[in-house]
């Protein structure tokens, strides 16, 4: 992939809660706000080239990447209506960025490799669908590191920071409140400090006046935030959020915060 003459040309980087399952693109209730903020992302944003996307429900050995030039949708849950199984999302892929990433994870030290097989999954799809209908943009996927360690994902994220003279935007796809069995599956919101307390501290340090430096060592040690393992029982969903302040190397801005199944959540945008 060529890097773009115009001097505008620049990854856009975005980490958002995607929801639950198909639920977005189905009409529940709980997820308005969600669908809302999704139709609207573009809108701020430069109309990428292609997309790629750091989904929490892709983990491999090592970097993965899809390399698919039609991939195929993965509907990966279960317990859904037959319509949850009859989206479609058309998007080409991107072999070439493929292999760009390919070279920049191995260029610092970080073996990578190539899916040509596996499709779009829902952390992919769903978003995309609400935010660029056409599926006119070539998109790809990144998978996370299998155990999840917080600083291979920051430093993969340091890894795609020469992304920046492409005009990319980047996605970590994930959730910033990830516990199934707090969900509230009717929508409805019941006082949860907790989960305030970590969404709280999610916008501190990722919009904060901390230095980068600082910013990663919270990251790092995010276990020890409040209500940390309450709000993750396990960190899938959180780690693209890692990939993301790991490639843009200096705060965020929020642009979401409110309610998705009853669960306060937020997205940051670079």
């Amino acid at each position: 992939m060529a890097t773009p003459s115009s001097s505008e040309a620049q990854a856009r980087i975005v980490y958002f809660s995607h929801g639950g399952g198909p639920l977005p693109i189905l009409g529940d209730a709980s997820h308005r706000a969600l669908v809302d903020f999704l139709r609207e992302l573009p809108a701020r944003l430069r109309k990428p080239d292609a997309i790629l996307v750091i989904s929490a429900h892709w983990e491999e050995r090592v970097a993965t990447v899809l390399d698919a030039p039609t991939p195929p949708l993965l509907y990966d849950y279960h317990g859904f209506p037959p319509e949850a199984y009859e989206i479609t999302y058309p998007a080409p892929g991107s072999p070439t960025l493929a292999q760009l990433i390919v070279a920049l994870l191995n260029r610092n030290r970080i073996p990578a490799a190539v899916d040509s097989q596996r499709g779009f999954d829902h952390g992919l799809f769903v978003p995309l669908k609400l935010m660029y209908p056409q599926a006119d943009i070539p998109a790809l996927q990144l998978s996370l590191l299998q155990g999840l360690d917080p600083a291979a994902h920051i430093a993969l994220g340091k890894a795609l920071g020469e992304l920046n003279g492409e005009n990319v935007l980047v996605v970590g796809s994930g959730f910033s409140f990830h516990n199934m069995r707090a969900f509230d599956w009717r929508g409805e919101r019941v006082p949860d400090p907790a989960n305030d307390a970590f969404q709280d501290w999610l916008i501190d340090v990722c919009t904060g006046s901390l230095s980068q430096a600082e910013r990663e060592q919270r990251l790092l040690e995010w276990e020890r935030a409040p209500s940390a393992r309450y709000c993750h029982p396990r960190e899938e969903h959180l780690l693209p959020l890692h990939v993301c302040q790991g490639m843009a190397g200096k705060p965020a801005t929020l642009v979401f915060d409110d309610y998705i199944l009853g669960k306060r959540a937020v997205a940051f945008q670079w």
